[in-house]
């Protein structure tokens, strides 16, 4: 399996070219393009952030973040889709990868705090 940070990283990469090729020029789309940047772009850079945390406690808590731009850019992808009708094949690749992306984040905080409760009970006299 793939390193999250490796994933989210390409995944930023592609997302940057695929609105490379889109319209930027009018007005309605400039905006969707630069928040769906700065949030796909989000999740790499708070994964990393998360990993160079000092415990599982901080690294659970950072991975919320990720996990809150992984499911903003779901929103922004489904938005373009409705609102400005671009329906190609890369676009539903990228949503669905947005999609894989946060279930795997949300899958890491479930198991990070899973172990962290687990610490915590046998840690208690």
């Amino acid at each position: 399996m793939e390193d999250i940070k490796y994933r989210a990283y390409k995944f930023s990469l592609n997302v940057i070219k695929f609105l490379k090729e889109q319209n930027w020029k009018d007005r309605v789309n400039e905006p969707f393009f630069k928040l769906l940047i700065r949030s796909s772009t989000s999740i790499g850079a708070n994964v990393i952030e998360g990993r160079s945390g000092n415990s599982d406690k901080e690294m659970a808590c950072y991975y919320r973040i990720p996990l809150k731009s992984a499911n903003e850019t779901k929103y922004w992808f489904c938005l373009m889709r409705d609102a400005l009708e671009i329906r190609d094949a890369q676009m539903k690749k990228l949503l669905n990868e947005a999609d894989e992306i946060s279930k795997i984040i949300a899958s890491s905080i479930v198991t990070i705090t899973k172990k962290l409760k687990a610490k915590s009970t046998t840690s208690k006299p």
